[in-house]
């Protein structure tokens, strides 16, 4: 890891990383892809030591309260957050000024913040949500090899579901030849159903490949599943988006499951629910932040 500092903390979209970076070694990571200019080494971790202060200063200025996301490009709960605790002096800032939190991870790290991340949500919103993959630990360990696995992530799911808090899941990639089964897809949904969660995103039944990203994942499949590269090259070539071939049939049961179940599915309400400010104060819901 190193330290940098950073002029501001927010994107346009409210978005928060105060890494750039990442140590889980999930080997279809987008982030890795080239176009984000990343000017170091992936696993050597960039950390912005000064993001509880430029937190401060952007929440200040803002005039209307909104969600804060953070996660969607690099995980909040790396190892080293235990000890910088970077995450959790921004959690207290969004506490303070009483703003609402959307937090993506894969780590059960977040548990250490429970007490600040309830705080939120009684008076706004917060969302606690993870990514999941696949049903199998096996295959779990080898897609994502250094952080917790599935089934420990649905127990952090249903550890803030009993506290109160609103939790989702992120479903993708659905890895073509890998993990795109019913069996899996299943799986994944049963337990997602059994510990309350209440939105579900999925943007399609495949994976993304961009230069930097494409050349790390093939490098994986070698080492882990001998020929699957090759197969992925006679299917999609280069193309970005690598669709499963099993999508429409997978689609279809996700969305019949979800509906059947009261789960947000549709992608652009999934993301409305993630965005969207409530002030349980004041029992009225504000405008989405978009």
């Amino acid at each position: 890891m190193h330290e940098v500092r950073s002029k501001s903390i927010l994107s346009g979209k409210n978005g928060m990383n105060v890494y750039r970076g990442c140590t889980h070694g999930c080997i279809y990571c987008d982030s890795r892809s080239t176009c984000y200019q990343m000017d170091h080494p992936f696993e050597d971790v960039a950390v912005k030591s000064d993001a509880p202060r430029l937190l401060e200063q952007a929440l200040r200025r803002k005039r209307r309260r909104c969600m804060i996301g953070t996660g969607s490009m690099c995980d909040p709960y790396l190892p080293l957050e235990r000890e910088t605790r970077l995450t959790r002096r921004c959690l207290e800032v969004i506490d303070r000024y009483g703003f609402g939190v959307s937090i993506l991870t894969k780590s059960d790290l977040i548990l250490r913040d429970m007490d600040l991340i309830t705080s939120i949500n009684r008076k706004t919103k917060a969302v606690v949500c993870t990514t999941l993959t696949t049903y199998d630990e096996a295959l779990c360990r080898v897609l994502e090899p250094h952080v917790c696995t599935t089934r420990r992530r649905v127990e952090v799911l249903r550890a803030f579901h009993e506290a109160g808090v609103h939790t989702g899941v992120w479903l993708c990639p659905i890895l073509p030849f890998l993990n795109d089964t019913e069996e899996n897809l299943m799986g994944i949904l049963e337990d997602c159903f059994r510990v309350g969660v209440e939105v579900i995103v999925n943007f399609g039944m495949g994976v993304t490949l961009r230069d930097g990203d494409r050349q790390y994942f093939y490098a994986q499949l070698d080492r882990h599943f001998p020929g699957m590269k090759e197969r992925y090259i006679k299917t999609f070539g280069n193309a970005y988006q690598c669709p499963s071939p099993n999508a429409a049939p997978l689609e279809a049961l996700f969305r019949a499951r979800c509906a059947a179940r009261g789960v947000i599915c549709r992608p652009d309400a999934a993301m409305e629910y993630l965005t969207a400010f409530e002030d349980r104060q004041a029992g009225e819901q504000l405008d989405l932040f978009l």
